[in-house]
């Protein structure tokens, strides 16, 4: 599953919020909510969420094994 928890640790520690994501990067506020649920989202938005904080994708998500994870 990917977790999205790294997001809100680079969020809490940059200079921006959900709410300059949202008025001043366009980020909707519908895809803040799909990363505090870990639903998914597009590459487009990660690409988009590493622009806006400076970071690597590693710093947004994570793939942690789980066993609700959809069979191969």
């Amino acid at each position: 599953m990917i977790d999205y928890k790294p997001f809100w640790t680079t969020l809490k520690t940059s200079d921006e919020s959900t709410y300059t994501l949202i008025n001043r990067y366009h980020i909707s506020s519908s895809t803040i909510d799909k990363l505090r649920k870990n639903k998914p989202v597009t590459t487009t938005t990660l690409n988009d969420l590493c622009r806006a904080l400076n970071c690597r994708l590693e710093e947004i998500a994570r793939y942690v094994p789980s066993d609700d994870d959809q069979p191969l």
